[in-house]
């Protein structure tokens, strides 16, 4: 049991602060790596939420392995965001207000592979073919990535 699952034993379903990745992973035609989550059943970038005593970039090096197989080799801060932004429900319920912050990952080695619970499907996506099936919490950190990447 994580520390969130824990937690929730507590508090329930109100809202809670959680800190976490998001991966923005750029394969050799500049297009970005995302999942199909089990949870929404929709798209979104590979991360998650830190457990205790595990810095921003450990939780990134375990998120991307645990679910694509791919392994780290280096990453980069983009962004940090907090705020109204970040706030979601989950399907079970569970409302949380997240601190993510986006690194981007150009270095990595491995097999691409569905590698837990968390993942039906993984895609490469363009910022010209973006999935049309992401919930509203996702579009707002695909537009703020795309803003990102044009003044690059």
């Amino acid at each position: 049991m994580n520390y969130y699952e824990k937690l929730r034993k507590f508090i329930g379903h109100d809202p809670i602060l959680t800190a976490g990745t998001i991966l923005i992973v750029f394969n050799e035609k500049r297009e970005l790596l995302m999942q199909l989550r089990t949870d929404f059943k929709q798209w979104g970038f590979p991360g998650g939420g830190l457990e205790l005593g595990e810095s921003l970039e450990d939780t990134a090096k375990r998120e991307l392995e645990e679910e694509t197989g791919l392994i780290l080799d280096s990453l980069k801060l983009i962004d940090i965001v907090s705020g109204e932004e970040t706030y979601r429900v989950y399907p079970n319920g569970d409302k949380v207000y997240d601190i993510t912050a986006i690194y981007e990952v150009t270095e990595y080695h491995g097999e691409l592979k569905i590698n837990d619970d968390e993942s039906l499907e993984l895609g490469w996506f363009s910022f010209e073919n973006e999935p049309q099936n992401m919930p509203e919490f996702m579009k707002k950190y695909w537009n703020r990535i795309k803003k990102c990447y044009e003044n690059n």
